[in-house]
């Protein structure tokens, strides 16, 4: 974190300042910010919040014997540490985050980039961090830290060196988002896709497509909005800004769009057309719905004025999307695992399945093992049903449904009238891996998609590993 008084931290916090007798109001803090005592090191902040299923507050001494410098805290502790009491810890941690990024803005380097879509934030997200982190310091969030809490642990990061912020910004209802962009105000504002992702929480697609809106509603018109040229309920959002307005997609009409793809088992290519002159990329990234996440990054690149070459050098060289996402697993020679089950939308299981599919057209055996696709609240039925009927129609050779929350998409297979048993329902991961176990055999590759609650990623890694 940005080094600060002890005195500036309670003040942007709204809190009171509780010292030890050794520390004074100027006693300075730079120490990392967390909300998990198990990653407190010597100079933390911990924030110790009330949770639904816990307090923080029960952990304060771990962090205190971990090292931690300073407690942000809803009631004074009986603990030898420096402490700032706040009304509110979530709150608390928000004007922070704010407080943060508004100082090394005033410094004149910082440029903040906010990300949001139904998919894609975090893969776009590790490209931008790929692009960036070679022209300056470069600070995004690990994994998917993307809500209340997550965002603004990650803004904190920053310090007066960081020259560029990636702030993946995500939501499960109205006001969500535009929380986050109050925190950082971001400079340049990304929207990939708006489709059915958590459209049980948000109430419909309607309101999915209003909360994603809120990234671009509040930008002045010094800021830039990246939209997806493709996706008509991202390109209504050009209505709703004030920023200047940057397309990018596979329509003509893109300023950044791609062409000419191609995805094999060994990753995804197309051409990049932009300004008048082409690119032939070459992404390690398995997978051609990436290939709108790669020029959704490419597109920031040209809007802040970098290389395209060297930003294009710099996607090329990221081995994988992230862990779980699209991950290549080869347990064998001749055998693929592709483990991306950490997240499952209809939009991505679909994109997921499509890409099983084109890089075992050359005799190579398909097998899809599915799970749940959650937080679909009343599409949820239909979803899986659609998925199912698509599975057979891509001609997948195999599939394995796991989970009673899943069992439409078996149900809607062996509908199919082309289809006749090459579906199986089972309970759980582990009979999934039996099924497989001596089953898989040169040429074959696999597919494990659902959402994380299903827990097949660890089925995935199972698969990955289970030929020596």
């Amino acid at each position: 974190m940005l080094a600060l008084r002890l005195a500036d931290i309670a003040a942007a916090c709204a809190g009171e300042l509780v010292p030890t007798a050794d520390s004074t109001p100027d006693t300075i803090v730079d120490g990392a910010v967390t909300t998990d005592s198990r990653l407190v090191t010597a100079g933390s902040v911990f924030f110790a919040m009330r949770g639904e299923f816990t307090d923080g507050h029960l952990f304060a001494g771990t962090a205190v014997d971990n090292g931690a410098a300073l407690l942000i805290v809803e009631r004074r502790l009986e603990l030898p540490v420096d402490q700032i009491v706040v009304a509110d810890g979530v709150s608390a941690l928000a004007a922070l985050a704010s407080d943060v990024v508004a100082r090394v803005r005033e410094r004149g380097e910082l440029t903040v980039i906010g990300i949001t879509g139904s998919n894609g934030k975090t893969t776009t997200k590790n490209l931008l961090r790929a692009i960036l982190g070679g022209v300056g310091p470069t600070v995004a969030p690990e994994g998917s830290f993307n809500n209340h809490i997550g965002a603004p642990l990650s803004m904190l990061g920053i310090d007066e060196e960081t020259r560029y912020l990636l702030v993946e910004m995500g939501a499960s209802g109205t006001g969500h988002i535009k929380r986050l962009v109050d925190i950082a105000m971001p400079d340049i504002s990304v929207v990939l896709k708006v489709g059915l992702a958590h459209a049980g929480e948000f109430g419909g697609i309607d309101a999915t497509q209003r909360a994603k809106a809120e990234i671009v509603t509040s930008l002045p018109a010094s800021a830039i909005a990246v939209l997806n040229a493709d996706d008509d309920r991202v390109a209504a959002m050009a209505g709703q800004t004030a920023a200047r307005v940057a397309w990018f997609g596979l329509d003509e009409s893109a300023d950044v769009r791609a062409d000419d793809i191609e995805a094999t088992a060994t990753g995804t290519t197309f051409t990049l057309v932009a300004d008048g002159s082409a690119w032939p990329v070459r992404m390690r990234i398995l997978g051609e719905h990436h290939v709108m996440n790669a020029i959704a990054a490419l597109a920031v690149a040209r809007e802040l004025g970098l290389d395209l070459a060297a930003a294009i050098a710099a996607i090329e060289a990221v081995a994988r999307a992230e862990r779980w996402r699209m991950e290549v697993l080869e347990p064998a020679p001749g055998i693929t695992v592709i483990n991306d089950a950490y997240n499952a939308s209809p939009d991505s299981t679909a994109a997921a399945l499509k890409t099983l599919a084109q890089i075992s057209r050359r005799g190579r055996r398909s097998i899809a093992v599915l799970g749940e696709m959650a937080e679909l609240g009343d599409y949820a039925n239909e979803e899986h049903d659609r998925i199912g009927r698509l599975v057979v129609r891509l001609n997948i050779a195999q599939l394995i449904v796991v989970g009673h929350g899943a069992r439409h998409i078996h149900n809607a297979a062996g509908l199919e009238g082309s289809w006749d048993g090459e579906s199986v329902l089972v309970g759980t991961a582990e009979e999934a891996f039996g099924l497989l176990r001596d089953e898989l055999r040169d040429g074959d590759v696999v597919l494990v998609k659902s959402s994380k609650s299903a827990g097949l990623r660890f089925l995935g890694d199972r698969l990955g590993g289970v030929i020596a």
